[in-house]
């Protein structure tokens, strides 16, 4: 019998923690690198909305879509994952706009449902001012970002997963290939590694003379101290997108991704939350506990970088803005292309190859 693949995962977000939970289950020997504590840098500060909305060409909507369904079939497999297909219902765009994503996303199958006022009060009865037309999805959902990664990481190392708290100063590289990583623990070897550093992947890669282009703009998300049930899904208005916890906490956003932070944080933070508590009914005792500022790891096209790097043996890399929503695809996908060299259709457009080097 063949030794089974050392590999080792650089980066404990969502996107980490998938491949190596993938990886684990299919039989390799992964090493889980990560100077931050589960969970990662950039998933602690998202928003968590998984689906497969508007803004996208169809090619890349098939590949959310079949992460949403990768989801529920990771949910199955891993119980306790803290996952919920609570529904989104969105008016943040112009209404001619919203009618052609509802049609457009119709014809490609998306669940979409054209509500008006009486509709859209039924589905959040808090709202202050429900719309007069939004759509509304009911198959979209959240995972809590940090207790998910923490969650895979957990049954990954219950299943033999090794997690290294250190920094990766370097890639180790002979004869051309990327043979392991060097740390502030030592020299550790690897059959193969995987870059899912989010905005640390690009300092690493270069190591190897890769650049991975990508930008890291910021993203300011309020978050409210634990309240009543207030909303029952996502909630996407006008330049106010927001969502209640599983602890019951309102987090929002001027936009899913976070807004501008601005010149004065703190300031941006407070007018935010209390346009967001105007928004709600029953919010008279609703106060806000923090904000975060997320810098999101995103190619400079506005698409993941999945697949290994060409002339550079050894090296596998993920990094990619929309990492909730993609993560058990990417997880899958990436462990059967690193195990078996079976690169899936639906990763075809996201190699790092479509950019000059």
């Amino acid at each position: 019998m063949a030794a089974a693949k050392q590999v080792i995962v650089i980066g404990a977000g969502i996107i980490g923690a998938s491949i190596a939970w993938h990886l684990t289950k299919a039989g390799a020997q992964v090493t889980v690198i990560a100077d931050s504590t589960p969970g990662g840098v950039a998933t602690p500060n998202s928003f968590a909305w998984i689906n497969a909305s508007w803004g996208n060409p169809e090619i890349y909507f098939r590949l959310r879509s079949r992460a949403m369904v990768e989801w529920r079939r990771l949910a199955d497999e891993l119980p306790g994952l803290p996952l919920a297909w609570c529904g989104g219902l969105c008016w943040d765009l112009p209404a001619d706009r919203l009618e052609a994503y509802a049609a457009e996303h119709s014809s490609w199958g998306y669940g979409i449902e054209r509500v008006g006022r009486e509709r859209a009060a039924h589905i959040e009865p808090s709202l202050v001012e429900p719309p007069e037309f939004a759509v509304y999805v009911a198959d979209e959902g959240v995972a809590e970002p940090v207790a998910a990664a923490k969650t895979l990481l957990a049954d990954a190392e219950r299943h033999g997963v090794r997690l290294i708290a250190s920094t990766v100063s370097a890639l180790a590289i002979t004869n051309g290939s990327v043979t392991g990583v060097d740390t502030s623990h030592g020299l550790i070897a690897a059959d193969e590694v995987v870059i899912a550093a989010g905005v640390g992947a690009p300092a690493i890669a270069a190591t190897a003379g890769i650049k991975l282009p990508i930008e890291t703009p910021p993203g300011l998300i309020v978050h409210s101290r634990p309240y009543k049930k207030l909303l029952n899904g996502l909630v996407h208005a006008e330049r106010l997108h927001m969502r209640q916890t599983a602890e019951g906490r309102i987090i929002a956003g001027s936009d899913f991704a976070g807004g501008d932070p601005g010149m004065d944080a703190e300031a941006t933070a407070r007018a935010l939350f209390a346009v967001t508590k105007a928004a709600l009914l029953g919010a008279e005792g609703l106060e806000l506990d923090f904000h975060t500022i997320g810098y999101r790891p995103n190619p400079i096209d506005g698409f993941p970088i999945i697949g290994r790097a060409e002339g550079m043996d050894g090296l596998y890399i993920a990094v990619m803005h929309s990492g909730i929503t993609l993560a058990p695809a990417v997880g899958l996908f990436a462990t059967r292309e690193i195990l078996d060299g079976e690169r899936d259709p639906l990763l075809s457009p996201y190699g790092l190859s479509r950019f000059a080097q």
